[in-house]
């Protein structure tokens, strides 16, 4: 008997050394009340009868929590009849194999009707088949059904003809069309218009693509036939209009780049059109966030004689710089606009600045946060006034309800330790009954994370986190 004690503990503490190797996860769980009651910022909040701190309860063991849950779920077969057989006929280039794992009717189960139906449906939306039928046998050992399947014709081979700069490789992985694919006219027409789109990108801009579908001694065979035309590219880049803004600091901002300092002449410089109309509206945004709210910003793309080299001129269209008449704040129920606008860094007579107004956006959310509105949103709009090149800015609040701390829990994945647990909740400053607080709730979360008491490895766990779940009790009174 010692020997058999003294090699049971040999074996617990081997087992508790592998425990303690194990990844640990912290999910703490704030569970969530609602009360509608009314609040500012400038005062002080009273929980107001928040709910009750709940003790500590031990964990029910499995067979008390099998006999709670009634047992454990069974899956209820349906019918009457056995399947003896399933079989599949009409296939050539789709594996018997594979069509089975589609199937949820197998042998030796219950048949049933509606589950052949349902098989029927999957096989169909592999979209492999034109249509799928199926027949029922009933003999003394149970029911065979058989699978017909009318497969599509599929793809033999895909040729690219006239291709230079781009070789088949290339093309082939943009096309998304290899052998043994179905073969539709649909899918054809979109690798067309993919290909079509790569070869912009990479400064083929005169590129022309036509699609067939089979050939002489094949029909079954996808051609693209590519004239490629000329790859274009960059040789410069200009500026006209702008005057607040310099030259220099718009290149910066823009996506599209000329030769680099003038030796890179076929560096990053690939003429991609849809690029360069991109950075019309990354200019146009840039002079509207300064409160250039009517800016316009076009631009002109000027060949050489050669059709190979381009330059582009952005011209702008500065307009008048925009100040804020007004600031109205429209929605709030629960909170003041006194204490709102006492957040604001924006005031009526400043430029319109749109850093800086989704700056006061940020803090009106952070701020409703902090009194246990935690999904309040806010949303700015602008009204531009006739006179004096002046514009009204409304804060649209929407506040949502007001939420409290109705319960912690720690779950930590492993064997539960209480040394653990009581030191991942001393660093969780909410407590039960107090109002949620957005900004606290963001630091306790990043506080967790550099405590490197748990796993953050997300190949081996996922990393420890703050969840806020609502409560049942609010749920179910939804």
């Amino acid at each position: 008997m010692p020997r058999v004690f003294e090699t049971l503990m040999t074996f617990v503490s081997s087992r508790n050394l592998a425990v303690t190797a194990m990844s640990w996860l912290l999910a703490t769980y704030v569970s969530l009340s609602c009360d509608a009651a009314l609040a500012q910022f400038g005062g002080g909040m009273a929980p107001g009868g928040g709910a009750p701190m709940s003790g500590v309860t031990e964990k029910p063991k499995f067979r008390d929590f099998i006999h709670n849950q009634d047992g454990l779920t069974i899956r209820r077969e349906k019918g009457d009849a056995v399947v003896a057989a399933v079989k599949v006929v009409g296939n050539e280039v789709i594996s018997s194999h594979r069509i089975q794992q589609k199937l949820q009717t197998r042998k030796n189960r219950f048949y049933d009707y509606e589950t052949v139906l349902g098989d029927v449906r999957r096989l169909n939306d592999m979209g492999s088949f034109d249509h799928v039928t199926f027949k029922i046998d009933e003999g003394k050992k149970g029911v065979t059904v058989t699978f017909t399947v009318h497969e599509r014709p599929t793809v033999s081979k895909v040729v690219f003809h006239g291709n230079r700069g781009l070789n088949d490789r290339e093309l082939s992985g943009r096309s998304g069309i290899e052998p043994n694919d179905p073969l539709n006219e649909f899918s054809i027409e979109s690798g067309r218009r993919r290909l079509m789109d790569y070869y912009r990108e990479e400064g083929f801009n005169q590129v022309s693509i036509t699609s067939q579908i089979g050939a002489k001694d094949d029909e079954q065979l996808v051609l693209f036939r590519i004239n490629e035309g000329p790859k274009e590219r960059i040789e410069a880049i200009t500026i006209e209009g702008n005057s607040v803004v310099s030259e220099a600091r718009l290149l910066k901002i823009i996506n599209s780049r000329g030769p680099m300092l003038g030796v890179g002449t076929y560096v990053s410089n690939d003429a991609d059109l849809n690029k360069i109309d991109g950075d019309v509206n990354v200019l146009a945004g840039y002079y509207h966030n300064l409160g250039f709210l009517t800016a316009t910003v076009g631009r002109r793309l000027e060949y050489d004689e050669s059709g190979k080299w381009l330059t582009v001129n952005f011209v702008i269209n500065e307009g008048p710089r925009f100040k804020i008449n007004d600031i109205k704040i429209v929605g709030n129920e629960f909170v003041t606009e006194e204490s709102l606008r006492e957040r604001l860094e924006l005031a009526p007579g400043d430029m319109f600045n749109g850093t800086v107004m989704r700056r006061d956006v940020g803090e009106l959310v952070y701020g409703y946060g902090e009194l246990g509105f935690i999904y309040a949103e806010v949303e700015p709009k602008t009204v531009m006034r006739d006179e004096g090149d002046s514009v009204d800015l409304i804060y649209d609040v929407a506040e949502g309800d007001r939420w409290k701390v109705g319960q912690i829990r720690v779950n930590i994945e492993g064997e539960p330790h209480l040394m653990r647990e009581t030191t991942m909740l001393n660093l969780v400053d909410l407590r039960e009954g107090d109002w949620i607080d957005r900004r606290t709730l963001e630091l306790n979360r990043k506080r967790i994370e550099r405590s490197q008491l748990l796993e953050t490895n997300p190949q081996i766990a996922d990393p420890p986190d703050i969840k806020v779940v609502p409560r049942d009790d609010y749920l179910s009174s939804l």
